[in-house]
């Protein structure tokens, strides 16, 4: 039997989890809608929950992971939540004060069909929002993203960290200019 996933490093992890993009697929928001709907069973009430990340943006080529914003009020504490969450089949994967990061369909095997992560903060917290609308409206840019992320896709298959780090420049810019609207 093979390592678990907590004894893995991040080396064997960025290895079994490489970067890989596809075409938009119409299932994604279909995913979402499911996992939004099973959160809103468990989470608490005032709990808001969106799809956030490249899958949420028509037509442009992602990574099959969905990404999820799920926001709570600063009255409840996020380790508390992040708890719950775990009892509820999520993996945490990182914790700050304000921010938890937790995913979903990670084997020890790879990929399950369906990938998800979560991404716990407070409500207010949702620049991401912003950058999905902003790429949604305006398709050209959602353009000049997608060919950005396939141009770092190989470099950086095994690095999922240079790879977010490579993109943050152009996220900020077109974050910023959202919030101008």
């Amino acid at each position: 039997m093979g390592k678990k996933l907590s004894e893995m490093t991040l080396e064997e992890l960025w290895a079994l989890f490489p970067i890989v993009l596809t075409e938009h697929k119409d299932c994604w928001a279909e995913y979402y809608a499911e996992q939004a709907a099973e959160l809103r069973k468990i989470l608490p009430k005032g709990t808001i929950i969106n799809h956030i990340g490249s899958t949420a943006v028509n037509g442009i080529w992602a990574k099959p992971i969905v990404d999820i914003l799920v926001e709570v009020s600063e009255n409840l504490d996020l380790s508390e939540v992040s708890k719950f969450l775990q009892n509820s089949g999520w993996i945490q994967m990182s914790e700050s004060e304000k921010r938890v990061s937790l995913n979903k369909g990670y084997t020890e095997k790879g990929f399950a069909e369906k990938v998800y992560h979560l991404h716990l903060r407070y409500i207010g917290d949702n620049d991401e929002l912003y950058f999905r609308d902003y790429l949604n409206t305006h398709q050209e840019v959602a353009k000049e993203y997608e060919t950005l992320k396939l141009g770092l896709w190989k470099q950086f298959e095994h690095d999922r960290d240079d790879y977010t780090a490579a993109k943050s420049e152009f996220v900020t810019k077109y974050t910023a200019l959202a919030k101008q609207v």
